[in-house]
């Protein structure tokens, strides 16, 4: 093979022949297709074209390979209902990364190919690359663990990948034992079965880890350090990392919620939540939910999964787990009683708009803190749409929102938020900004001296009446749609978080069910929409321009 970068860089491309290879090779590991070929479903070919989706910009050197950073995403997070698949698909890669082509290998020329014959495997499977797409190759010395909290939880995957691979043409390559399976023709190649229990495999040099219902691992079961720990053996090797779950309870800060919630840019999240009008509890519109999460593999779509037979398994655990049951088999992130906002309306309110341009009049909410919670800045144009904006670091841009747990001590980076502050007042036209002034009195006086006191105001939300007034006109405004929005992602999370806090007189305030749920950039919303009522009040875009003539 003859390995090379593309000047200019191709486009972020999947290593196709790495998907080819594990559906020609992995079998169907039980039921009535035993042993047939396994033919990904749209959702899981979806996923691996993304797991296994090489840069453009990937370099090639033979006695120096790039291997995990040659991929745009480091983890991968797969969400999805019970029985739809996810465990025989990470049988699949965990083949694909023991015995095949599933790192990068440079850029193909003309007549460059994969053949199995030059990498230990007798089936005669060839595969002929285009020009310019990405080639593959095998790990040298692969070491993968396959991770759960039990024991029972590692069978979702390890006992699919033990039928798959012993069944042709992957039997000659593997020797497969109850905890631990040999890969024959590598030295101290090996897949091993890890629980809570088995600390002494931890640290590991781990080539690929396949962590099974990472939506119980938790800080009260230890295996947020299990993660932790194996991101840390696969950094050391350029392995990554594949996760699988059902929908987490968000009050349990599990490894699945920190991942999905986090911005970072290398992890993949494949997440299809059903529309959140359809209520669970409503028998049709049940239906029409498993239906929309679990699509092609539907028996009447050609697949495995009888709908009948999960509205079966769905109803029986609703009548004593209404929440499990919406999370099990809904696919939906239950956030619990007390709710602020009637569920879907955030999600009906999202018209998402290309960035507003420079010069643009906004209003601004601002909602701080110290080294707790997250600090965050909203924006309103005049015709009531909210949007996150951002501020620029080198060549990034960065969303204008800091979680203190993503930085140094634990604490806000107050540098970067005056630098955000500073970039929004140069490039848009803030009418009218309302602040939070808790643990940032000084800096929001500075930018009142510098921007004017009509333009920067404090606004403290632990003033009951006003606080509830707010909340009360923000409530009607996206009920009405006078107020419409981006569909941040983070903000649509704290949002969900936010519980009705009652106080005296009938009225509300805006709580977290717990510490770890956050609410600050629903805070943030809230304000910015109230700087812009009340600056429409006093003219905000009815403002004409006066014209004085001369004879």
């Amino acid at each position: 093979m003859t390995g090379r970068r593309a000047d200019p860089p191709h486009p972020d491309t999947p290593l196709y022949v790495a998907l080819d290879w594990a559906q020609h090779h992995c079998r169907v590991p039980d039921g009535f297709r035993r042993g047939r070929p396994f033919t990904y479903y749209d959702f899981q070919l979806k996923y691996m074209s993304n797991h296994y989706l090489v840069k453009g910009t990937a370099e090639w050197e033979s006695d120096n390979p790039m291997l995990g950073p040659a991929f745009v995403h480091a983890r991968s997070l797969l969400v999805d209902p019970q029985k739809k698949g996810k465990g025989p698909l990470f049988a699949t890669q965990l083949a694909l990364e023991a015995v095949g082509p599933a790192l990068f290998a440079g850029w193909a020329g003309k007549d460059d190919g994969y053949a199995c014959a030059d990498n230990g495997c007798g089936c005669g499977w060839e595969y002929p690359y285009d020009p310019g797409e990405p080639m593959g190759m095998r790990w040298p010395t692969p070491l993968i663990q396959i991770t759960a909290f039990s024991e029972d939880q590692t069978e979702n995957i390890y006992r699919p990948f033990r039928s798959m691979v012993k069944l042709p043409p992957l039997a000659h390559l593997f020797a497969v034992g109850a905890k631990f399976s040999r890969i024959l023709d590598v030295d101290e190649g090996r897949i091993d079965v890890v629980t809570s229990n088995a600390q002494s495999r931890l640290g590991a040099p781990v080539t690929f880890v396949a962590q099974d219902e990472v939506g119980i691992w938790v800080k009260t079961n230890g295996m947020d350090k299990v993660a932790d720990t194996q991101y840390r053996g696969l950094a050391g090797m350029g392995g990554r990392a594949a996760l699988s779950t059902n929908a987490w309870d968000p009050a349990e800060q599990s490894v699945a919620q920190v991942q999905y919630e986090t911005d970072a840019d290398d992890v993949y999240k494949q997440f299809i939540q059903p529309p959140a009008h359809l209520s669970y509890r409503n028998k049709e519109e049940r239906r029409k939910i498993h239906r929309f999460v679990y699509g092609d593999v539907l028996k009447s779509a050609g697949g495995h999964v009888d709908l009948d037979s999960i509205e079966s398994e769905a109803f029986k655990l609703l009548q004593r787990d209404p929440s499990q049951a919406e999370r099990f088999f809904g696919n939906k992130i239950v956030y619990g009683q007390g709710a602020w906002l009637k569920e879907g309306l955030w999600d009906a309110a999202a018209a998402p708009r290309p960035h507003p341009a420079k010069g643009t009049e906004v209003c601004l909410g601002f909602d701080g803190s110290l080294n707790n919670d997250w600090t965050a800045i909203r924006l309103e144009t005049v015709d009531g749409y909210q949007f996150t904006p951002t501020y620029t670091v080198g060549s990034e841009k960065r969303p204008a929102y800091w979680n203190p747990a993503e930085w140094p001590n634990g604490e806000i980076p107050r540098g970067e938020v005056r630098a955000a502050w500073d970039e929004i007042h140069s490039y848009f036209k803030v009418e009218r900004g309302y602040y939070d002034p808790e643990d940032w009195e000084s800096e929001i006086d500075a930018l009142a001296l510098e921007h004017g006191a009509d333009r920067v105001a404090e606004w403290r939300t632990n003033r009951v009446s006003a606080m509830y007034d707010a909340i009360r006109r923000f409530e009607t405004d996206l009920i009405t749609k006078a107020l419409t929005h981006d569909g941040c992602r983070q903000t649509a999370i704290h949002t969900a978080n936010a519980r009705k806090v009652a106080k005296p007189g009938q009225k509300y305030i805006l709580g977290k069910p717990n510490e770890h749920q956050k609410i600050d950039l629903a805070m943030a919303g809230i304000l910015a929409h109230e700087a812009a009522a009340d600056a429409r009040a006093l003219g905000w875009g009815k403002r004409r321009r006066a014209y004085v003539y001369s004879a």
